[in-house]
């Protein structure tokens, strides 16, 4: 009877084993899915700022092209306006 207690309380101590085992597998298999989903929102989020950053590259170079021609129109122009007072002071003469 002794011995028939011992193996009892063996198998009782390997369920409550298994059982805590199967518990912490459990709460791994959750921290998986947990992280797989931080993860991929992560890189959704890092995908719509790559697209942002994207589209403001594109800005940000028609802006400095546009920069660029009004930096061309203002030296024309200040080239026109220096003949012209050339021809009013030759005239002026």
């Amino acid at each position: 009877m002794a011995t028939l207690s011992v193996v009892e309380a063996e198998v009782s101590t390997a369920a409550d084993d298994f059982s805590a085992l199967e518990q912490r597998v459990l709460r791994a298999v959750e921290l998986v899915k947990d992280e797989r989903a931080a993860r991929a929102a992560a890189e959704q989020q890092a995908a719509r700022l790559q697209n942002q950053l994207d589209a403001e590259a594109a800005l940000l170079q028609q802006a400095q092209e546009q920069v660029q021609a009004l930096e061309r129109d203002r030296e024309q122009v200040r080239q026109r306006v220096e003949r012209l007072l050339k021809q009013l002071d030759e005239i002026a003469s």
